[in-house]
């Protein structure tokens, strides 16, 4: 069976008003659009052409949700949980009402994220960075008591970006937070050398989120840029935030998110910190490849596979064995299914396959992405 999908964008305050109307080449609705969700997830099922919408035909079942997602500032810092952790914690919270403010998991599974750009240029904080190299960018920043205090603490012993962050979130080191703060403005304002790029996307934070700690963490962090076709994947325990730009993200279907600042809602310090992994280094750039009109994003879990498929007019086969989907992201893409059933997916739209449909064909001039549980589909 081929189902079309659409969904109503979600305007979170930081969705930009105009890049997924440009994607779409209508005009902008007037106000954020941070999201389009294409799943059965229950806070927001796609759309069915024709009534209804996607958890009515699935039952609910999809291992993952995919998104349309447009930045136009900061997300909130955060980081998700292991399997293991996400079903501790929902047992340990099995008394908190599902709206209490209180709750931290909203369900038992963990949320792997992989995000791939499609605007020119994608901003994001991914990671924490290798501590020698954090030591070398706050030399850049002068040597203010604020700074002293924060290389002091990054140069102790033990667990020191857990502890460093923990006390940054804590409201005990709000003095230091803002003598930071104007470091990073005053050295951005300037040449900073190798870390001019960053510390310029750290000070436009501090301007949307004034005074909050989490600027100081994202200081801690890798700055990522991806160009159009690249992407990253989000590990559990793995602290990031998205800044600006339009992507394709899919993930495993959960809302399990635990904030570490850049956000008015609560953080939970200790469960933040209980979850976190402090391992530093680069997160790989998945790079799109130079032959082919096949682009892979391998991803190290059972929930989720992504591929970018740029069509040229010759048919592209897709073999299916789980809940497919096909979502239009430039051109005209048509879907055809094993069972005679076609379908010209709308860039912003995706065509739905469920398993009986064992073989789909993509043919036309643009852009798809085709989204399924791993290990399901081969692209051919």
């Amino acid at each position: 069976m081929l189902l079309s999908l659409s969904n109503v964008p979600r305007d979170y305050a930081w969705g930009s008003p105009t890049l997924l109307a440009d994607l779409e080449g209508r005009v902008p609705a007037g106000g954020p659009e941070a999201e389009v969700w294409f799943g059965d997830h229950p806070g927001d099922p796609a759309d069915v052409q024709g009534g209804g919408t996607l958890d009515a035909v699935t039952g609910g079942s999809l291992p993952y949700l995919l998104k349309l997602l447009a930045a136009a500032s900061p997300l909130s810092i955060q980081v998700h949980p292991t399997i293991e952790q996400a079903r501790a914690g929902w047992a340990r919270e099995a008394h908190l009402g599902a709206d209490d403010p209180n709750r931290n998991y909203r369900d038992d599974n963990h949320k792997p994220e992989l995000i791939v750009a499609l605007s020119e240029r994608f901003e994001s904080l991914s990671g924490l960075r290798p501590l020698a190299d954090t030591r070398r960018l706050l030399t850049a920043l002068g040597d203010s008591a604020g700074v002293a205090e924060l290389a002091s603490r990054l140069g102790a012993d033990g667990d020191v970006l857990r502890d460093t962050i923990g006390w940054l979130l804590s409201g005990d080191a709000q003095a230091v937070v803002d003598d930071v703060i104007a470091s990073v403005r005053a050295a951005a304002d300037s040449d900073a050398g190798e870390w001019d790029t960053t510390l310029r996307a750290v000070a436009e934070i501090a301007d949307t989120y004034q005074g909050d700690p989490g600027v100081v963490v994202a200081l801690l962090m890798n700055h990522v840029v991806l160009r159009r076709g690249e992407g990253v994947f989000l590990r559990a325990g793995l602290l990031h935030a998205y800044i600006s730009g339009l992507g394709v993200e899919i993930m495993a279907a959960s809302d399990n998110v635990l904030r570490g600042g850049l956000t008015p809602k609560r953080i939970d310090v200790p469960e933040l910190l209980s979850i976190l992994d402090t391992t530093t280094g680069e997160v790989p750039v998945l790079r799109p490849t130079e032959v082919g009109a096949i682009t892979e994003y391998p991803v190290p879990v059972r929930d989720f596979a992504l591929s970018r498929v740029a069509l040229n007019g010759e048919a592209v086969s897709v073999d299916v064995s789980g809940p497919t989907m096909v979502l239009a992201t430039a051109g005209r893409v048509e879907v055809r299914g094993a069972g005679g059933g076609m379908l010209i997916v709308p860039i912003g739209t995706v065509a739905f396959a469920t398993p009986d449909e064992g073989q789909l064909s993509l043919s036309g001039q643009g852009e798809a992405f085709i989204a399924s549980p791993a290990d399901s589909g081969a692209v051919g």
